[in-house]
């Protein structure tokens, strides 16, 4: 059902708005190489990094989060993440040229992702988009990260906009939670970080999308 009025499209950031996978790919395997341990693939990689740094200490290098090795090989990870932050990092391809369209037609947009302001900023800094983001919430700005609805009343709030004016796309369960919490429309990024595109239909969001340079059609509508 077409909503009413869009006001503000809001994006989770990682495997949804870029795909910082190859970043973390690099950082993952700088650790692998120094514990004498043969590199992983980037399929690999993107199978893991849904679930963050703690996620690819545990998947990716098999150190148990209760072993006293984990929260030192954890920070070291982090520390070549943000040597690197950046550096391969792209913007998925045609949402450039969405945001471009959303700019043309008065139509805001922003950020709400569960990824640290400290490496938000760092790989945000790195990026060209055709218009800046309106609004930028992170789980350090919040009491609740994301499935909690907090990080989008806030994004909602320096907007100026009501939840219902806005359409959160992210690519896993936690932000269609999120986005259907605060009374959002919802769309689902299959293209994202995700095992089989099919779960992507099971998180009940309003639309789903395989490709990111489908998005625009879908939104289209909408706005």
């Amino acid at each position: 059902m077409k909503p009413p009025m869009i006001k503000a499209v809001l994006f989770d950031l990682d495997g949804t708005l870029v795909d910082t996978a190859p970043d973390f790919l690099w950082a993952i395997n700088q650790l692998k190489q120094q514990r004498s341990e043969p590199a992983i693939t980037l399929v690999e990689m993107r199978s893991a990094i849904s679930h963050g740094s703690a996620g690819l200490v545990t998947t990716a290098l098999g150190i148990p989060a209760t072993s006293p090795e984990f929260e030192p090989t954890r920070q070291a990870l982090l520390r070549e993440y943000l040597s690197v932050i950046g550096r391969y990092a792209l913007v998925y391809e045609g949402l450039n040229d969405l945001l471009a369209t959303l700019a043309q037609r008065g139509v805001q947009w922003g950020i709400s992702t569960n990824k640290p302001s400290l490496y938000t900023k760092a790989l945000l800094d790195t990026l060209s988009f055709p218009c800046q983001p309106a609004t930028v919430v992170c789980p350090d700005d919040v009491s609740q990260p994301k499935p909690h609805p907090e990080p989008l009343y806030l994004n909602c709030h320096q907007l100026g906009i009501d939840p219902s004016e806005a359409i959160f796309v992210g690519d896993h369960v936690r932000d269609i939670d999120a986005g259907k919490a605060a009374g959002m429309h919802t769309i689902a990024a299959a293209w994202g970080y995700i095992d089989t595109i099919d779960e992507a239909y099971d998180w009940n969001a309003d639309a789903v999308c395989t490709q990111s340079q489908g998005l625009q059609g879908i939104l289209t509508p909408w706005l």
